[in-house]
């Protein structure tokens, strides 16, 4: 969308996985009841006829709990996001689900609409426990991946000019210069591309999350996904016929489900009710924003939705309104850059950052989400890049 302007800690690691889970921010002037923030509730909830809600604990700035979503038919159980790895979530889960009759055994499937643990956490032992099917976009990849990042030692970001991404898009800006090569997010990125003091984990951390590399398939199983599918699949669970959503921004293998019958849709992190989940500049993504953008514009498309089911906070019916929410609050982002620009000058995107957020937030996620936003500015031809010293630095167009 160029041309017009777009406004914790896990149990299993003593770490910031808001690395993952992002910086959430408020979508209105005026502070909403932020839903996503509650506790876990101890009821089960049946959200629409045929789909349970359980509220999972979790602790991460901004957000409370996690929802998993169950759905009974003949041959079991299907579960949607399954909460963080490690023994507290498991039992707290299984507990739950005992407590409405449904026995661990009978999980037959694992959705998991994205990859940040608070959401495939317990799919691998459900996977190794109980034989259950793991389905999520063809694109999903962890950190425990042992493939996942480059040499942790080793800087993961260069300035390369005319150099190709992986969909083959060139990643020079506008008038020739060099744009930072996209890097994977992950806990262990210690550079970043626009320059300045690297996000830097403790060195207990860093060992720690190396250990659990590691151990993945000993200690800590990573996720693997038994079927990947593509955008419009289709899969039958909890007796009904659910599409596949792909909608990448907050993650690129970010997946919503659709059941057209029913009239609903599970939204996971994309579409909550009173926050807009973080978009980080540090994916393999030229433009992660624009990515947003235009999942969120496919959400208007979906006018036959009566029941959205977020992977936070309650469920909600405007789903088109929503997304129009959304998007306006990048809006408004957008052209606070803008007119930043107008009295910065040549600025840094800590400088920036600085004008975007509020003091409390001010860190590695806001530098990274401000970083996204300079840079989806600039591939729309309204900023422009120095590089020429340690700094990045933006300058917007007149």
């Amino acid at each position: 969308m160029c041309g017009i302007g777009h406004g914790g800690q896990g149990e299993f690691v003593d770490a910031p996985i808001a690395v993952y889970v992002g910086l959430v921010s408020e979508v209105s002037p005026v502070k909403p009841v932020r839903v996503e923030r509650q506790p876990p509730r101890s009821e089960i909830d049946e959200v629409v006829p045929g789909i349970l809600r359980l509220q999972l604990p979790i602790s991460f700035p901004g957000l409370g709990h996690v929802n998993c979503y169950a759905m009974e038919d003949a041959d079991g159980v299907a579960l949607v996001d399954p909460g963080l790895p490690g023994l507290r979530t498991w039992r707290y889960l299984k507990r739950q689900l005992g407590s409405v009759g449904i026995p661990i055994s009978r999980v037959h499937t694992v959705v998991v609409t994205h990859s940040h643990p608070d959401h495939f956490g317990q799919a691998s032992r459900f996977r190794k426990q109980c034989g259950s099917e793991i389905i999520t976009h063809r694109q999903f990849r962890t950190f425990l991946d042992p493939e996942a990042e480059a040499d942790d030692e080793e800087a993961l970001t260069v300035l390369e000019p005319d150099a190709a991404n992986g969909d083959g898009a060139s990643t020079s800006s506008a008038d020739g210069s060099a744009l930072p090569r996209p890097v994977p997010d992950g806990p262990l990125v210690r550079e970043t591309p626009w320059g300045g003091k690297p996000y830097e984990l403790p060195l207990s951390r860093r060992i720690r999350y190396r250990a659990l590399r590691l151990a993945a398939g000993r200690f800590i199983a990573p996720t693997r996904p038994t079927r990947r599918v593509d955008d419009a699949d289709v899969l039958e669970l909890g007796g009904r016929g659910w599409v596949s959503v792909h909608t990448p921004g907050h993650t690129e293998d970010h997946l919503c489900l659709w059941d057209p019958d029913g009239g609903v849709m599970i939204s996971g992190d994309h579409v909550l009710p009173t926050i807009t989940p973080h978009i980080s500049g540090l994916t393999t993504a030229r433009d992660p924003l624009a990515q947003f953008f235009a999942s969120l514009d496919r959400m208007k498309g979906f006018s036959a939705v009566r029941s959205v089911l977020p992977a936070h906070g309650l469920e909600f019916t405007d789903l088109a309104g929503r997304a129009d929410d959304i998007i306006r609050h990048h809006e408004d982002r957008l052209q606070t850059l803008r007119e930043a620009g107008e009295r910065l000058g040549d600025g840094t995107v800590e400088e920036y950052m600085r004008e975007l957020f509020q003091q409390r937030s001010w860190g590695p996620m806001a530098e990274s989400e401000t970083y996204a936003h300079l840079q989806h500015l600039t591939l729309c031809h309204e900023a422009d890049i120095k590089s020429d010293g340690p700094l990045l630095r933006y300058r917007m167009r007149d």
